[in-house]
């Protein structure tokens, strides 16, 4: 008898073209349109180092990094455009990440809590601060607008990462998400509570946490740069995958012929 794989019924994928758990093989060119938008946004989302070139008139130990491009500041327009580049460059990456049929159900919603991150983003650029509170007493720390569209780009950013490393631990082919994704998820979180301070009446230092929180932001979005295959496949899983078929196929084969 014939070991020739078996045809594919419709709407199914080709034998010997998915996982044992059915994730498709990885899509290279969606792999590399989701990784370069990824790393190029891992390095502007922390664009705030320029204001140790520029004369901001900020003390990063006691501002936030919103105040760079609040209504007053002399710099507003070049962070609020870095700001939404950035956002635009996330949802160029999270978009192309592979989905298709039989993807991890918790990576395509972390995937548009990325998205979903990146529309915030914007929104804390359209609705920004209207003065820096650290330089000016008068000016209030809590902005209602733009402390919503904040609230909601944190939502989404660490809904995002705790789906895509809860993805990662159900089987996606993301070994560095695995391994380091959740130490980054806990790390982030822990500086984003300590930036409260000047919100709740208790100002000073909460710069130093906020821009720890960043960099380990730039983090995260270089882990999935590096790791965009969702449905990865090593070689010796295929070679499993493939015998289990053949095996399959040709015991129909055996069950099927005359007795």
């Amino acid at each position: 008898m014939s070991d020739a794989p078996a045809e594919s019924r419709p709407g199914e994928a080709a034998p010997g073209r998915v996982t044992a758990a059915g994730v498709p093989p990885e899509d290279p060119d969606g792999a590399r349109r989701a990784a370069w938008p990824l790393a190029v946004a891992a390095v502007t989302y922390n664009a705030w180092v320029l204001e140790f070139l520029l004369p901001t008139g900020l003390d990063p130990r006691h501002s936030y990094v919103s105040e760079l491009y609040a209504a007053d500041q002399p710099f507003h327009v070049l962070f609020g455009a870095v700001e939404v580049v950035t956002a635009l460059l996330v949802a160029a990456g999270a978009v192309p990440l592979p989905h298709r049929p039989g993807s991890n159900r918790w990576s395509v919603a972390g995937r548009w809590s990325l998205v979903a991150f990146a529309a915030s983003s914007v929104a804390d650029v359209v609705v920004p601060m209207r003065c820096a509170p650290s330089v000016n007493r008068a000016c209030e720390a809590v902005n209602p607008w733009h402390t919503a569209t904040s609230a909601l780009a944190h939502a989404a950013l660490f809904g995002s990462m705790a789906l895509l490393v809860t993805a990662a631990a159900r089987g996606a082919r993301w070994p560095l998400i695995r391994r380091w994704g959740p130490w980054v998820l806990a790390a982030a979180l822990v500086t984003s509570v300590c930036t409260v301070g000047a919100l709740i009446g208790r100002p000073g230092w909460h710069g130093v946490p906020q821009r720890a929180h960043l960099l380990l932001v730039g983090v995260w979005l270089a882990l999935l740069a590096a790791s965009p295959g969702t449905g990865r496949i090593r070689r010796k899983d295929r070679i499993g995958v493939k015998g289990r078929h053949r095996r399959t196929v040709s015991h129909r084969g055996r069950a099927g012929g005359p007795g």
